[in-house]
């Protein structure tokens, strides 16, 4: 039995976005065969979400589930316990999660990208006793990220429990990537000419800077094309904000212990921060069509928000120009 309709009409973008996840990847009606089946598949995705998003505690967040909405949106007739979230969340693999996070980015036609890597916490280790013990090497899991340089959304990950070489999990990227016809920015670490020729031959073209030699002329066709400097380069530091803007909110630290729950809850927690992108883009286009007209003094506050964003798709820049002279047009159409 396939859950073709879902009948609960969505009451939040959010809720819009799962809706929409579901019905692309036209999932079964239950997800067990045999034994009660109390949950549907739409509600089981659903609260995983919520509870990655809501970064508690799997006894706090299903205690406090039925204060919210939700339980009324989804159609919840049962509230989950601790156990069989937490059986869901070992049941549903990583490459599934890459699925979702496809799904709802399959619209996007980036055009100018940018990849990087950073590290994160994967132990809790007490600074306080690493200092006794005289051990400063905490270990820490290293995560490569491929995002739009123009939308912030994150495309691709790769999540490793010990640090690699920037190459090494680029190469891994690059080998799974479905774009093409995009232009990669990365940093001096990802200068390598075979890491160049795997990009052509996905139809892509990265740019990275040469690093310092003794050599005047660089070795590889693709890094003296590099030499010369790119005009895009500076808006590689985009993929700085994204890295910070994760780290901060979403995920300071790895929780889970086994290493194949890290590589899942860093997916979770990479497709929950797609959806409140998208989220966040469509609000802000919903504000700026539903405002009341500006007066004058207030135009100024646009020119701000406007060249904010023009570093953005010419189609974002194009609809707030839209909804600008939509509210301006009765004063003074001049005025935009």
């Amino acid at each position: 039995m396939v859950q073709n309709t879902l009948p609960h009409t969505f009451k939040t973008h959010i809720h819009k976005l799962i809706l929409k996840l579901c019905h692309s990847l036209e999932l079964p009606l239950h997800f067990n065969h045999k034994g009660p089946k109390l949950f549907t598949e739409h509600q089981r995705i659903s609260l995983i979400i919520l509870f990655k998003r809501s970064k508690k505690s799997l006894r706090d967040f299903t205690r406090e589930l039925p204060e919210y909405k939700w339980v009324e949106w989804l159609g919840l007739k049962n509230i989950p316990s601790k156990s069989t979230l937490h059986s869901w969340l070992q049941q549903i693999p990583q490459k599934t999660i890459r699925l979702f996070n496809s799904i709802i980015l399959k619209e996007e036609m980036p055009s100018l990208m940018a990849i990087d890597a950073t590290g994160i916490d994967s132990w809790q280790r007490s600074r306080h006793y690493e200092k006794r013990i005289g051990d400063p090497n905490m270990p820490y899991a290293k995560l490569d990220v491929l995002i739009d340089a123009n939308r912030r959304l994150i495309h691709d990950h790769n999540l490793r429990m010990k640090p690699r070489h920037d190459v090494i999990g680029a190469a891994s990227i690059l080998r799974r990537t479905k774009l093409r016809n995009v232009k990669i920015l990365g940093d001096k670490g990802y200068d390598s000419e075979p890491l160049h020729q795997l990009a052509t031959i996905k139809g892509n073209t990265l740019y990275a800077p040469v690093r310092k030699s003794s050599r005047k002329t660089p070795k590889g066709t693709h890094r003296k094309r590099c030499a010369k400097g790119d005009k895009d380069y500076p808006q590689r530091n985009t993929v700085e904000s994204v890295i910070h803007s994760l780290k901060s909110v979403r995920v300071p630290a790895l929780k889970c212990k086994k290493h194949f729950m890290k590589k899942r809850e860093m997916s979770w927690h990479i497709l929950i921060y797609n959806l409140e992108k998208l989220n966040n883009l469509t609000n802000l286009f919903k504000w700026l069509l539903t405002q009341p007209f500006w007066t004058e003094p207030e135009i100024h506050k646009f020119y701000k928000l406007f060249f904010y964003f023009s570093q953005y798709e010419d189609c974002v820049c194009d609809c707030i120009l839209c909804a600008c002279y939509l509210r301006c047009w009765a004063c003074d159409p001049r005025t935009c």
